[in-house]
């Protein structure tokens, strides 16, 4: 699967390929931690821990669950939106907002722990993209964007300030800059710093897919602010290589990550170097004159580079319990007592969807009666997971020995387009259900198209599609695969070399031969990269004494 560090002190980007969107990230003495955007997903808010700005792994989640009672459905699209992570004072601070509800501060002494409900220290709809800051006079502030489609304009970013403690804001809200009044637009996801008596406010531009790094600068916090786009894409294939964080290394170097929208695989992670010149940032690989003098004032992705320096020796680095060459968890055996950090839900769960049964390495999933007119992606109990490479196939295996009538189990891709293979239960009989659907959004509900084929399920062992021993065990094998590239063009700019990926589920009885063969041509779900997972649902029409439920062996990856 797909590693970043290439083991002789270099990386490729990009550092996760996983979307793990709108990241924002800091360091704290010589450990760095990075979030991200998680929409409707729960648990929501993941945190991500590094040694060396190269290799993350999920170490937690700030919210167990949406805050907001309508996340016991999923809604696509809404939710958590981009976050800011800070440290002050001996404390963490998240700010994130729900373009719906408001902007929200949870903190947390102990990253790793439980962190505090949150607050809602703006309510009503329309700001965005929040970041909270601290000035040397104890003074505190919050910069933030705003969403058209919640407020009727973009483009504008605001100031306000903040209580000290970050649970509420005291200030008036002023405008700071408007991308409306110049080449800036779709400015938005600004992050708030401060570096030799200048207030930067890092902010990215041009649109998700086609845009740009902005920096923007002024001696007082309110402005006004000057401007310089200090990354671009220029020849390179990375598109839209902005939004992101401003980190630095215990030996004084400068970083910045960002995403890359790469369509169906969601919004993946970049890590560029960056350098000062007259007090602008730029960042990337940078083109000199003789004199070391920038030729531009910005740069552009590096593809391949050398790791950041963490004041750390070779000799300390072979120590790979500390400095372990890694990427977030796919496989999982589910042989521990809680849910895998790579897993979210499709909404808010109930506890009573999920056991684990770590004694016997595998989780046992319980039926959620649905409406049989709901769905497969809107089922509240889809079980899910990011892509973590360009290409991969998983194999899933499960028991379906414990189901109910009127229940379908199975595994799901989940996007825009997508794609579910699994097993219904009718009465003492069994059919493989496959179900083709997409999602269409309008004022950002989505409604769906689904077409489903049933096939039964033989009595006969002895043929290809029947159960082999009691316990009704079924594989289930997901495949992405690259089919191409495609151009694109998004608000009248050109995006060049998408890639096209093409998915399949097949099922099979035995572990060795496979068919029933489910496709689609990826496509994004609603901001987010498709996701694969399982699921288990029951027609709430049929009426049972006993919930139905399966059991989950494993999920294995391989490239």
């Amino acid at each position: 699967m797909w590693l970043a560090d290439l083991g002789n002190g270099k990386y490729k980007n990009p550092i996760l390929y996983a979307d793990y969107s709108d990241p924002d990230a800091i360091r704290v003495g010589d450990d760095y931690f990075m979030i991200s955007s998680s929409f409707s997903n729960a648990p929501a808010l993941p945190l991500l821990h590094s040694k060396d700005l190269v290799n993350w792994k999920v170490v937690n989640y700030i919210l167990p669950k949406v805050p907001e009672f309508r996340y016991r459905n999923p809604i696509h699209g809404c939710g958590v939106w981009a976050p800011a992570i800070r440290y002050h004072d001996g404390k963490f601070f998240v700010c994130f907002p729900m373009p719906d509800e408001g902007i929200y501060m949870t903190t947390a002494t102990d990253p790793y722990g439980e962190w505090s409900e949150p607050v809602n220290i703006r309510p009503g709809a329309g700001w965005i993209d929040p970041c909270p800051f601290w000035d040397d006079d104890g003074k505190a502030y919050l910069v933030a964007g705003v969403a058209k489609s919640r407020i009727g304009y973009k483009s504008v970013l605001h100031m306000v300030e903040m209580a000290a403690d970050g649970m509420s804001l005291i200030g008036e809200e002023k405008k700071v800059f408007d991308g409306n009044l110049n080449d800036q637009m779709t400015i938005e996801g600004p992050k708030l710093y401060k570096r030799n008596g200048y207030y930067y406010i890092f902010a990215p531009a041009g649109g998700v897919k086609t845009g740009w790094q902005t920096v923007l600068r002024s001696k007082n916090i309110y402005g006004p602010y000057e401007y310089k786009v200090v990354l671009r894409q220029g020849d390179t294939k990375v598109n839209g290589p902005h939004q992101g964080a401003w980190v630095d290394t215990v030996t004084g170097q400068d970083w910045f990550i960002h995403f890359q929208d790469v369509y169906a695989a969601g919004r993946i992670t970049h890590l560029q170097p960056m350098e000062w010149y007259e007090d602008w940032p730029i960042i990337g690989e940078v083109k000199k004159d003789e004199n070391g003098k920038p030729l531009e004032e910005y740069g552009t992705p590096v593809s391949e580079y050398t790791k950041p320096d963490i004041g750390v020796s070779s000799k300390e680095l072979e120590d790979k319990e500390k400095y372990p060459i890694c990427a977030p968890d796919l496989d999982d055996d589910f042989d521990k007592d809680h849910l895998g950090l790579q897993w979210q839900w499709n909404a808010n769960p109930d506890e009573d969807w999920i056991e684990f049964m770590p004694e016997k390495s595998k989780i046992k999933l319980n039926a959620v009666p649905t409406t049989p007119y709901r769905p497969v992606c809107d089922y509240r109990n889809l079980l899910l997971a990011k892509w973590a490479s360009p290409e991969f196939t998983c194999v899933t295996k499960m028991s379906l020995k414990d189901m109910a009538n009127g229940d379908y189990a199975g595994c799901v891709a989940l996007g825009v387009n997508y794609i579910a293979l699994g097993v219904t239960k009718q009465g003492d009989s069994y059919a493989v259900r496959k179900v083709i659907g997409n999602q269409n959004f309008d004022c950002d509900v989505s409604y769906a198209n689904e077409s489903k084929e049933d096939i039964p399920v033989s009595l006969d062992p002895m043929e290809f599609n029947s159960f082999k021993s009691d316990e009704k065990e079924i594989y289930i094998r997901y495949t992405v695969k690259r089919i191409g590239e495609e151009t694109h063009v998004e608000g009248g700019l050109v995006v060049n070399g998408a890639p096209r990926e093409l998915e399949t589920l097949e099922i099979s009885f035995d572990g060795e031969k496979y068919g029933f063969t489910t496709a689609t041509e990826s496509k994004a779900g609603r901001w987010v990269g498709v996701k694969n997972g399982m699921f288990i649902s029951h027609n709430s029409l049929v009426k049972n004494q006993l919930k139905g439920s399966i059991t989950v062996d494993y999920i294995k990856y391989e490239d």
